[in-house]
């Protein structure tokens, strides 16, 4: 009998400091300092809090905890808003190419994601048949919300994106809606990390909110979407939307029934709730098959090896499988199926593929 695989389908991975060029730094963009002990911005810094943020330290920590495979999502800080457009260009195709080189490296241990720009959607759809075709990548990451040309603060799923959406319903990719930047345009002070704790998650129901209302769930059916931090705001919200859509329908002319989207086969989120409670309500909205395993590794909001929290990754799972919200078949499908579901949909041959890679 086949073994289960365990993959998880969310995991980041930062450049050594001497891999990153040097324009980076100069423009204030995104560079690790020497030491590696901090990742910094212009005006921004964050402590490197785990040596599994760089490759070789990645790979021995995916051992210890016996993870055959990781999704490799890009780095928030590469999302490109408020650059010049050619410094973007150049700083997200550096991202691409680091991502690309990693999988094409390490190809049983990662798969790799790519990012795009919404905001100039001609450049976004070249980076996409570029990472697709040249490149070999399946998963296009994308995030909450984007600063336009002008300015201007808009959701991933406005209307004028769709372009991107046809590419990736082409070529049959998996998506990922990852938030960030929203102490950027939510005029609070940022204190208390209340845009990682609260904000964040207040970004992916936002996103997930005008995805189903324009219904891309179907009218793009060879992408599959997946929302990070398991969509958290969506789940507790939902009967407020539904409510809100019969309620008003004057304010929802042309729109879609939030019901329509719920449990809907191209529409995923990941294990990362943090407590057996959110995985619960996530569970009983969606059905477990579109659940699939998210560690956030090494990030300290991820599911990390913890002495404080009592935690190792992979722990809620376990919790849920010992408070009967899922039985051993749907743990074991969050930890493999549904992922491979996510990143290869109904393509039985891709499939194969991944597993033969994961497994040689």
């Amino acid at each position: 009998m086949k073994r289960k695989l365990r993959i998880n389908g969310h995991s980041h991975l930062l450049p050594y400091p001497e891999q990153i060029p040097e324009f980076m730094r100069e423009k204030g963009i995104f560079w690790v300092d020497k030491d590696r002990k901090f990742m910094l911005q212009k005006d921004w810094k964050r402590p490197v809090t785990d040596s599994s943020f760089f490759l070789d330290e990645k790979l021995e920590w995916m051992e210890r905890n016996k993870l055959d495979h990781a999704v490799v999502l890009n780095l928030s800080q590469l999302y490109g808003n408020g650059l010049r457009v050619e410094e973007m260009k150049k700083a997200l195709r550096f991202q691409n190419d680091f991502n690309a080189k990693m999988q094409q490296e390490n190809p049983s241990k990662f798969t790799c994601g790519f990012v795009v720009h919404p905001a100039f959607i001609r450049s976004a759809c070249w980076e996409i048949e570029r990472c697709v075709e040249q490149l070999g990548l399946q998963l296009l990451c994308l995030p909450t919300h984007y600063m336009d040309t002008i300015g201007t603060w808009r959701c991933i799923f406005d209307e004028e994106n769709e372009p991107i959406f046809e590419l990736a319903d082409k070529y049959n990719l998996a998506v990922e809606i990852h938030p960030y930047d929203g102490e950027k345009f939510i005029k609070l002070e940022n204190t208390s990390w209340r845009f990682h704790l609260i904000w964040m998650l207040a970004q992916c129901g936002d996103a997930y909110h005008f995805f189903t209302l324009n219904g891309y769930q179907d009218k793009f059916p060879n992408m599959r979407t997946c929302f990070a931090h398991g969509g958290q705001l969506a789940q507790i919200n939902l009967g407020r939307r539904i409510q809100g859509f019969d309620g008003r329908p004057d304010l929802f002319e042309g729109k879609h029934h939030p019901r329509k989207a719920v449990g809907h086969k191209n529409i995923f989120f990941d294990t990362l709730v943090h407590d057996t409670g959110g995985l619960e309500l996530l569970i009983r909205n969606h059905g477990s098959k579109q659940v699939i395993m998210g560690l956030d590794d090494p990030y300290p909001l991820g599911e990390m090896e913890s002495d404080k929290q009592s935690s190792y990754p992979g722990k809620i799972l376990d919790l849920a499988v010992d408070r009967n919200i899922i039985n051993k078949t749907e743990y074991d499908d969050i930890w493999e199926n549904n992922v491979i579901q996510w990143l290869c949909g109904d393509d039985e041959s891709a499939k194969e593929k991944l597993i033969k890679r994961i497994l040689s």
